[in-house]
């Protein structure tokens, strides 16, 4: 598998072939981009048309039966969480780039990019639990620590199945403030994370980083292979010569497929697809110029007042 490069030399090289190439591309036009984060409840309001969902006072609304929403005010200092799933199976890839390294080098971008103007990030790790907590903070060497940690980690050498609800309970519990939350994961896992998800999602702006590998959803023709279940560590050897066979999987990938986003829409979280034979840059500003037309979606054509943490630190 891909060898892990040292921190410092993974970020030097994210400086000088993604970040300056974001810092400039996201000026202005991207403003829109993660938004929300930083803010703190200031005052509610009857809810007007166009309003985000997402800031419904549920509690109020159900006491005075008319939906109110929340207001916040803008702090000038913005925090960012990384809710890292860190399991057997983000140690997969098909070539020469696992959706570890992928991870790694998308909170090394995001991360460096906020903290370049004095906001602050923070990680929690999941292995087969959550075992690393990484306090918000600002700073190139922060940054620097949180990749060493990440990349620090063994691949999982007992496996077990993977509950991505440990994880995304422990940010509720963790992360006070409000504040930008990606949840960095292939969501291969047990079933149940879509509820805590979408609690996680009532108090932070949060966005879903889903990880994949190109040979997860449909298997090419390449004769006899051993297939190995990173979480259960089952291992089967298949024909993929055999077209039912390879039928099978690919409808099976759909189903999965088709779970999974159903399962990120309930919770109400935008999602940025990343996989391992993706270009970084170019699958960011994919993601930022959906979030720019949702935005105007929302607002009537208009521009929301406050900035976002990556335009701040971008700005």
């Amino acid at each position: 598998m891909d060898p892990q490069p040292s921190a410092d030399a993974l970020l030097k090289r994210l400086e000088w072939t993604v970040i300056r190439r974001l810092d400039g591309l996201l000026q202005g036009d991207y403003r829109t981009l993660w938004r929300g984060a930083g803010l703190d409840l200031a005052d509610l309001r009857e809810y007007q048309h166009h309003d985000d969902v997402r800031h419904i006072d549920w509690n109020v609304t159900a006491r005075l039966q008319t939906p109110y929403v929340r207001q916040f005010t803008e702090d000038r200092e913005l925090s960012a969480w990384f809710l890292c799933d860190l399991s057997a199976s983000v140690d997969f890839g098909s070539d020469t780039v696992s959706k570890r390294s992928v991870a790694r080098e998308f909170v090394a971008v995001l991360s460096r990019l906020l903290t370049r103007h004095g906001n602050r990030v923070g990680a929690l790790l999941y292995g087969t639990a959550v075992d690393t907590v990484i306090p918000a903070r600002g700073g190139r060497m922060h940054v620097l620590n949180l990749l060493q940690r990440m990349a620090q980690r063994p691949a999982e050498s007992a496996p077990g199945a993977t509950n991505l609800r440990d994880l995304l309970v422990a940010g509720q519990r963790i992360v006070k403030r409000r504040s930008t939350v990606f949840v960095v994961s292939d969501f291969i896992s047990e079933p149940g994370w879509e509820v805590a998800l979408a609690r996680l999602a009532q108090r932070h702006e949060v966005t879903a980083v889903r990880l994949y590998d190109p040979l997860e959803m449909d298997i090419p023709d390449i004769g006899l292979m051993t297939m190995r279940d990173a979480e259960t560590g089952e291992q089967i050897v298949v024909d993929t010569h055999d077209a039912g066979f390879r039928k099978r999987f690919a409808a099976a990938a759909e189903r999965r497929e088709a779970g999974l986003r159903e399962g990120l829409a309930r919770a109400g979280v935008d999602t940025l697809e990343l996989a391992t034979d993706d270009n970084l840059l170019d699958a960011i500003l994919r993601f930022a110029d959906l979030r720019k037309q949702r935005s105007r979606m929302a607002t009537g054509g208009g521009v929301p007042a406050h900035l976002s943490p990556l335009k701040a630190a971008a700005s």
